[in-house]
């Protein structure tokens, strides 16, 4: 089991409803809902840090026009042989 620690937060009145009300309706504990929603915060964050780096980095080094016409040819005879009916 994972190392966990215990700690206090305040909560507006309607939070901790909603948090009751999903406790009541998924039978998971209040700690488990607040570390669900924690990871989900996180990953969410992580998530749209590597959309901007990327994004960054496609402006900084974007394709060129024979990346972009080999693209386009690749896909198309990959594409010709699938059927499409």
């Amino acid at each position: 089991m994972p190392k966990v620690t215990k700690i206090a937060i305040s909560l507006p009145v309607d939070v901790l409803s909603a948090v009751e009300k999903e406790r009541e309706e998924s039978g998971e504990s209040r700690s488990g809902i607040f570390c669900r929603a924690v990871e989900l915060l996180i990953r969410e964050r992580k998530n749209q840090e590597m959309s901007e780096q990327y994004i960054r980095a496609y402006q900084e080094i974007p394709e060129t026009e024979d990346e972009i016409m080999f693209a386009g040819q690749t896909s198309t005879e990959a594409l010709a042989g699938e059927p499409w009916e």
